[in-house]
Parts: C-alpha cells; structure tokens; sequence
C-alpha cells in the first residue's frame, strides 16, 4: 500500500493571539494539504513562573520585547476555551483536522473535554512524569517530541506514559531538535533511525530548520509523521516566525512529501509496467556479425550484440556457441533459436 505520512502543519502561537490571523493559519494548513493543522493550549500563569526568561532564540526572535519575561510573551499567546470552540469548527469548514498541544495539566484536560484525538507531548513536558501520567490515563494515540532528549530520558517517558495506560503501538516518537532555528550541523537525522530501532516504535521528525529539505529526507528514511512550524509573514512579531514556513513553502513541502510517498513503493525489485515496455527496445539481442553460410558453426567472433531486446538474450551466449546454422544467415540479422541446430 501508498504510505500516507501524517503532515501536522504547526500554526502554534504563530496566530499572535489574534483569532483572525488564527483562522488564516487553517486556510493556509487546508489549502496546502496538511492532515491536521496544529496549536498551543496553555495558560501561561501555569506554565512559567514569573521569572522564567526568554530562551535565546526567543530573545533573538523578538528584539522589540527584549525586556519581556516568557509570562509576559505568553500571556499574549493565549487562545480562550471559546477560541478552541471556534477554531475547531472552522477547521471542519475547511476540512482539516484541528490538534492542539496542552502545556499545563488544566489544558490537558480541556482537550481531554473537547475529544482530542491525538495528544501531542512536546519536548518541554517530557520529562513531567505527573503530564505524562495523564496523557497515557486518556489511552488515546500519543506523539512524543523528543528536542534535547537522550535515549533514556525517551525510555523513561515512554515507560511512564504506558504505565500510565498507553499502548506502545499508539506511541510515535519525533526526533527533533529545540532550537529555532536549527542549524543543519545540528539535525543530526540518523538519531530518528537509532530511536526506531532500539525502541522498536513509530518515528516521524518535528522540524525546526529553515527548508524544507530535512523533513522530505525524514520521510524518505521511514518518518511516519512530519511536524513543521508555518506563519502568514516570516517578518510577523512574535517568537516562533521566522523559523517557519510561509504559504508557499508549506504547500512546497507537502507537495515534495506526497511525491517521496508515491517514489518509496515498495520493498520488492521489480519493472514497472512502462519499463517492461521500454526493456525490449533498450536491451540488445544476439545479431550476425557477417554472413553465415549454413552448415557453419557459430563463433564469438560471428556474432554482435544489438537492440532491440526481442531476440536471444547476450546472458545466453554460451547455450549457442558451436551450435550449426540451418540455413544461410546473413550479417545484422535478428539470430533465433530456429536458425541454429
């Protein structure tokens, strides 16, 4: 069968707390044929202390609001319980599907209530054993980023999520790199294959970097969930733009991945219908290399090897050495087996 690669197009906060532009971000996601289109629930006074700081890269993003705190930043961010009401519905308007991923435990439940389908941990709650609890209590499929992780902090989430109740076929785990953006140097891709096969779990690749390159090269090498940040403007305000894709580039991806899924088939080499056809004219057969009169027997030296493929193969070539032609032969003729005694 087709691989179907789960594409969340990851609007995040990218909305700027604007419900407008929130709506805008599900165009873009739906228009571009992404399977879920992807935001943050949190509160931030649950999220950050008050004197949390600014990661770097937020500081770099958003120089006008240097002196800004995260609760601060994240206080803008915020999407009301009626936003989520909103933008689920609007999202079925446009016939994408709506996630979100909670950053508080009262968040979780809130999407708990709305019926969420898939709960996204990000790399931040991967090691709050007391959010992993209850996502894996809510036994629905789980997809585990895993920025800044090493292999037995994964191991330590995961056994806590099925403790907790999850199943280990309902649990995919993205390789992903905390940093926005990241620096090609630093994907370090390899890693989501070594998570696979000591895990023994579903991979897929969150991206942070500027192209669109390394989540294509992710597909290709057995993701089965992709996660890319996307924004209206590059230049918008706000922590997370300029590390994400714009409309053009979303749809070029999608584009680019739907393409490796059709290229990938599957395990088995074999022709394809259209090369069948083109086998007979681009292979060669064994012709006469000069008259052969009959009676003679044949030699290397009396044959040469032409297309079109539709007579005896070259690989037959001993089978008919010093065999008798049986009848005048002439040179650049098709040789068959009917010719020869």
């Amino acid at each position: 069968m087709k691989k179907h690669t789960l594409i969340i197009a990851e609007a995040g906060v990218n909305h700027n707390g604007d419900l407008s532009l929130a709506r805008q971000l599900i165009d873009v996601a739906a228009d571009a044929g992404a399977d879920y289109v992807k935001f943050q629930t949190f509160k931030a006074e649950k999220l950050v202390s008050d004197t949390a700081p600014k990661a770097d890269y937020q500081r770099n993003n958003m120089q006008n609001d240097v002196n800004d705190g995260q609760l601060e930043m994240l206080k803008k961010l915020e999407l009301s319980q009626s936003d989520h009401y909103e933008l689920i519905e609007y999202c079925k308007q446009k016939n994408v599907k709506f996630l979100s991923t909670a950053f508080d435990m009262d968040s979780l439940d809130f999407l708990h209530q709305l019926g969420i389908e898939i709960y996204k941990v990000p790399s931040g709650e991967i090691t709050n054993l007391p959010y992993l609890r209850k996502v894996g209590s809510f036994r629905k499929p789980i997809i585990l980023s895993t920025g800044m992780c090493v292999m037995e902090e994964i191991i330590a989430a995961i056994t806590a999520l099925k403790y907790a109740g999850a199943s280990h076929q309902n649990i995919t785990v993205l390789h992903c790199t905390t940093d926005y953006p990241t620096a090609m140097t630093d994907v370090n891709l390899n890693a989501m294959l070594s998570i696979k096969q000591e895990l023994g779990v579903e991979i897929g690749y969150s991206d942070h970097t500027l192209g669109i390159e390394v989540p294509i090269a992710a597909v290709a090498l057995g993701a089965t969930v992709i996660e890319k940040h996307f924004t209206l403007d590059k230049n918008l305000p706000g922590p997370d733009h300029i590390a994400s894709l714009e409309p053009t580039e979303l749809k070029a991806m999608i584009t680019a991945i739907r393409n490796i899924e059709s290229a990938l088939g599957n395990n088995i080499k074999s022709p394809s219908q259209t090369e069948l056809k083109n086998r007979l004219v681009a292979r060669k057969s064994i012709h006469l290399a000069r008259n052969i009169a009959k009676g003679e027997k044949i030699t290397v030296s009396d044959l040469i090897m032409k297309r079109p493929g539709t007579g005896i193969s070259p690989m037959e070539l001993n089978s008919i050495l010093n065999l008798t032609a049986n009848k005048d032969l002439y040179e650049g003729n098709l040789l068959t087996k009917e010719d020869l005694l």
